[in-house]
């Protein structure tokens, strides 16, 4: 595999300069290498948050001079969002807490009688929050064109409503596995999903950091993705789309801010009218610095130039996998096989290792942080690795003897703010691993593999 060469420059992200210490002595500069879970901030963005915070004030209806101007930046957020979505005119936009918020927040608008189908591969925020619906759940595609194929068997034979005929259905996939990396195919199971009638729901936690996402163009129904994702911090997410179901919804949460008037009945309850904008389903005190940081991201990356960003996370994503696969001990994860495109998220397994104890030994000896285990995707993970639900590993001895099912797996993940010095320390943190083993002991504590440092 050929590596090709880096188009610009990674993105300043906080956090680019610390320094850990190292179990073995001494210290290093952290190579953050878990994106996937958590991107680091951009610096763009941290700027603008303080700029902003002594002019802070209450959203919405306040006099005020702060109070106004918090509330214009907070509706120009949205705007802001909604255009780095390629949003349609009529879309609504409401800012939530996370992807997995968003998406119990339209689980809890579905109407009666709405069937769900969500491929077992989805991260746990996609295949958790439909429990009040009829849940179709589809088996792992080895291909993209299986998956739509597959969706379209599903839709074709979908549980016909105690009225006669179809009901309501919404199809839930992501854009890019958590686990894998790879781009599934989201137009064309956009077009299956209207073709039978059903609408769908785009998990862009992984795509939106790392690729373009535009609603009219995918022609998805929604999309939800997470701030902390998007190198925006404070806790904040999105979910856009039409806004028909969720203005027939009860409100998410009940509370000042969803309700637009509210009168004493001579019963002694209260009638409640409701708003029918987003403000529907954002009850209390916004969270505004957490949207606004997510517009600084989306205009940060928008003015960055995302053909130069995917450029060079590609290029960053072969480095990686041309380094892991000069190791025959290690096997990378994959769905749809290696030319896949995929973003800069890759998971793998080494014979004869635990996955907890490699990531701690990455970590204490090496100052390099990833991730292990089963990545809030628990079914995709066991099917890619073959393993038993009910298997447990432990940190002190091999996971696996070499040609053994491994029972987790350790995941890399990067994107616009990682430089080439940390993946280049990771590959060759693997190899001497693999080759020398780790130069610590290390044990089991509170579930997580640690150094031991008793003696």
């Amino acid at each position: 595999m050929s590596v090709s060469t880096a188009v610009c420059a990674p993105l300043p992200v906080l956090g680019r300069d610390v320094t850990v210490p190292l179990v073995t002595g001494g210290e290093v500069t952290y190579a953050a290498l878990d994106y996937a879970a958590s991107a680091p901030a951009l610096q763009r963005v941290w700027d603008d948050v303080a700029a902003y915070a002594p002019y802070y004030g209450s959203v919405h209806r306040g006099a005020g001079y702060l109070s106004q101007l918090s509330t214009d930046l907070f509706e120009n957020a949205r705007r802001t969002v909604a255009e780095f979505l390629d949003c349609r005119a009529d879309d609504q936009l409401v800012f939530t807490r996370s992807t997995t918020d968003s998406l119990n927040l339209l689980a809890a608008a579905l109407p009666a009688d709405c069937q769900v189908f969500v491929f077992e591969t989805e991260h746990h925020a996609s295949l958790l929050p439909w429990k009040n619906a009829r849940v179709t759940y589809l088996d792992a595609p080895r291909t993209p064109q299986q998956a739509v194929r597959t969706l379209e068997r599903a839709l074709a034979d979908r549980t016909v409503s105690i009225e006669g005929g179809y009901g309501p259905a919404l199809v839930c996939v992501t854009g890019a596995s958590n686990v894998t990396g790879e781009l599934w195919p989201v137009r064309e199971l956009a077009a299956a999903a209207h073709a039978h009638g059903a609408r769908i729901v785009l998990d862009a936690a992984q795509l939106a950091p790392h690729h373009p996402v535009s609603v009219q163009d995918l022609d998805v129904d929604w999309v939800a993705f997470s701030g902390h994702k998007l190198y925006a911090p404070f806790g904040s997410g999105v979910l856009a789309g039409r806004a028909d179901w969720l203005r027939e919804a009860e409100p998410y949460l009940a509370g000042g801010g969803a309700s637009r008037k509210v009168t004493r009945r001579e019963d002694g309850g209260v009638d409640v009218e409701w708003h029918e904008s987003a403000a529907r389903h954002e009850a209390g005190s916004p969270n505004v610095i957490g949207a606004y940081s997510i517009a600084s991201a989306c205009k940060a990356l928008t003015e960055a130039g995302f053909d130069d960003l995917v450029a060079r996370e590609q290029y960053l994503i072969e480095k990686v996998r041309a380094g892991l696969a000069e190791v025959p001990e290690v096997r990378v994860l994959s769905l749809f096989g290696d030319d896949a495109p995929r973003v800069g998220v890759i998971s793998f397994v080494v014979d004869g290792w635990n996955s907890s104890h490699f990531a701690a030994a990455l970590s204490a000896e090496y100052g390099i942080g990833v991730r292990d285990g089963l990545f809030c995707a628990h079914p995709l993970v066991r099917t890619l690795l073959g393993s038993d639900p009910q298997a447990q590993g432990e940190c002190g001895a091999p996971e696996a003897a070499p040609g053994e099912k491994s029972l987790n797996a350790i995941r890399v993940s990067f994107g616009a703010g990682t430089p080439d010095e940390h993946v280049e320390r990771f590959v060759e943190a693997v190899k001497e691993l693999v080759t020398d083993g780790a130069k610590w002991n290390y044990r089991t504590e509170d579930g997580r593999c640690v150094p031991d440092t008793s003696a």
